[in-house]
């Protein structure tokens, strides 16, 4: 579990650089959604992880809040990325 949680949220940030590393709001949008699916990824992992008891559910809901501010913010660059 804690290796999938730990390779879920090192995905993010690296598909996040790879696709602005591409130079094209095409590919860079393609690796944003990429990152959007491994938030996904990661929130469902935490919530497995909260219903077997290795996180709190305390714990747990701040990090899915946080998981949901990112992930919005990553919406809104797309969007932004979108009217240029």
């Amino acid at each position: 579990m804690t290796s999938q949680l730990r390779r879920s949220a090192v995905s993010i940030p690296s598909n996040i650089a790879e696709g602005f590393a591409r130079f094209s709001n095409k590919e860079y949008k393609q690796f944003l959604f990429i990152s959007l699916g491994n938030w996904a990824e990661l929130s469902t992992q935490i919530i497995i992880a909260s219903r077997l008891g290795y996180l709190e559910s305390k714990e747990a809901g701040q990090l899915l809040k946080e998981i949901d501010e990112i992930s919005k913010m990553t919406m809104s660059l797309i969007k932004k990325l979108n009217t240029n």
